[in-house]
């Protein structure tokens, strides 16, 4: 059955077109729309808002039998702020085709995957016969880098709550190092922040019996956390990092002790720890100096990882038949929409190279373009080799 092709290159373009900086739609979602509807795809805008956070538009494109095995790829039309236009070599919204390459803010992260998404499941549904039963989602939300409230989190409990299924689930984050076939995510490291504060008494410092200087017991404080390691690793992940992103203390006088002295630092840990167990850890740490403080701690979810296993088996296949590369299964790196996803159903990430990713001048190979879409439409073959009712959804 004859379908219309979609073309990643124009369709990236397209989408680079739209200022879509979080939370603004920017017209992203329309041209997936007009993308997607000529192949079959029920869109559907999902907006959410919040009391704290600004309403956000989000896109659900669903094709084919809610009985069929369903495969759904998820990303971001969003993109961080350009900063000053005149820094780069041509207008951030204006997509330019030079030196083999597409340019343009989002090229990486993540507006060429999502491209990549779609021309792939145009070339896929081209192929297949009216009988075709498997189910194809676009899941793509408009708020992954800011800060994810309004987004894939809500749009997953509120499709769960209708009895929406998912077997597995690619995101299209920009994964590899510097060439395509490099890495596929299978897991991410957790993150904890926490804020701390220690009190204590001002004073001169030439009289510091009469002071309580509370420099000294937050540095006691953070040495006691450097030099205590979390652990050494575990079978996917690297060793846990504890790292002091600031040390506060406000005060311009060299001849006063301060009363209060402020540190943020920030824990990424593996699958050997929890938030909550971090927590109490830290703090039986520093409630060995003995001085009074306060903590505060934030958090971006706990570490996740989906075990190796059928599904990405089937992507790392799909990379190296494309390729001729034999990806890593990493778990390397910030944080992702994934995590919230790994609640529902087996997920991997695959995407561009994030050389560029949030840079000035981000750019995407047009090569890398057309290498993507052979890789996700390799994985639509596989995913749906047996795509009769009630086949056994592929472990990951």
């Amino acid at each position: 059955m004859a379908r219309a092709a979609i073309d990643p290159v124009a369709l990236a373009s397209a989408l680079i077109r739209c200022p879509s900086v979080t939370p603004k739609e920017g017209g992203a979602l329309g041209v997936l729309e007009q993308a997607l509807e000529p192949l079959g795809f029920r869109c559907r805008r999902m907006p959410f808002e919040s009391e704290n956070s600004p309403r956000v538009d989000n896109l659900f494109a669903v094709r084919g039998s809610a009985n069929g095995r369903h495969l759904c790829f998820a990303g971001h039309t969003d993109v961080v702020p350009p900063g000053a236009a005149t820094d780069w070599r041509q207008d951030p919204f204006q997509p330019t085709i030079a030196d083999g390459h597409l340019w343009g803010r989002g090229a990486a992260d993540m507006k060429g995957a999502i491209a990549c998404f779609a021309a792939a499941a145009s070339r896929f549904l081209a192929h297949q016969s009216d009988s075709f039963v498997g189910r194809i989602s676009l899941l793509i939300t408009g708020d992954e880098e800011g800060p994810s409230v309004n987004g894939t989190k809500r749009m997953l409990e509120t499709l769960a709550a209708e009895g929406e299924r998912f077997d597995a689930c690619v995101v299209g984050e920009p994964t590899n190092p510097e060439r395509i076939g490099e890495m596929i995510k299978i897991g991410r490291r957790g993150s904890l922040t926490g804020y701390l504060t220690v009190h204590g008494v001002q004073g001169h410092s030439a009289y510091p019996h009469r002071a309580d200087n509370p420099v000294h017991h937050l540095l006691r404080m953070l040495a006691r956390a450097i030099e205590t390691p979390l652990d050494n690793g575990s079978d996917h992940f690297e060793a846990s990092t504890f790292q002091i992103s600031t040390v506060d203390v406000g005060n311009p006088a060299s001849n006063v002790i301060p009363a209060a002295a402020h540190a943020t630092f920030n824990i990424r840990f593996n699958d050997r720890h929890t938030r909550a167990g971090l927590e109490k850890h830290l703090r039986a740490l520093i409630d060995k100096e003995g001085a009074r403080y306060e903590i505060r701690f934030a958090g971006h979810g706990d570490a996740f990882l989906t075990p190796p296993g059928e599904f990405s088996t089937m992507l790392t296949d799909a990379v190296r038949t494309v390729t001729g590369i034999e990806p890593q299964l990493s778990t390397t790196g910030g944080t992702s929409d994934a995590r919230f996803i790994k609640d529902y159903c087996p997920v991997a990430e695959f995407g561009m190279t994030g050389q560029t990713m949030h840079q000035v001048d981000e750019r995407v190979s047009l090569a890398d373009l057309a290498a993507l879409t052979q890789i996700y439409e390799a994985l639509l073959d596989r995913f749906f080799a047996d795509s009769a009712p009630g086949a056994s959804p592929p472990r990951c």
